[in-house]
């Protein structure tokens, strides 16, 4: 797993970079959001054992949600000037996937 929107998740995950996403979704089918980078890997919620991206939407009309997307489904991610702290958004005690060093939310 070493596509270039792989690689741009892993930098913005590291440097805590807000990311703008376009995902095919099933629902909805092209969707453009602004997304916190939280993990990469298998999802505790879909029980299938494939990897996805995890983000949190920032923007979704239906209101911030976490967002868990194949890595087929993921069309685009741009990382963007704008970075985020991630004790705004880290409420649980984490055991990421990814290693990162984001202080107490690591």
């Amino acid at each position: 797993m070493e596509n270039e929107n792989y690689l741009k998740f892993i930098n913005a995950i590291h440097n805590k970079s807000v990311v703008l996403v376009s995902v095919d979704s099933k629902e909805k089918g092209v969707i453009t959001r602004t997304c916190i980078p939280f993990d990469f890997g298998p999802s505790k919620r879909y029980k299938d054992g494939s990897d996805r991206f995890h983000f949190y939407d920032l923007d979704s009309p239906e209101g911030k949600h976490n967002l868990s997307i194949l890595e087929v489904q993921l069309i685009t991610l741009e990382i963007l000037i704008d970075s985020f702290e991630p004790g705004d958004y880290v409420t649980w005690v984490p055991n990421w996937i990814v290693a990162r060093d984001w202080g107490a939310h690591s």
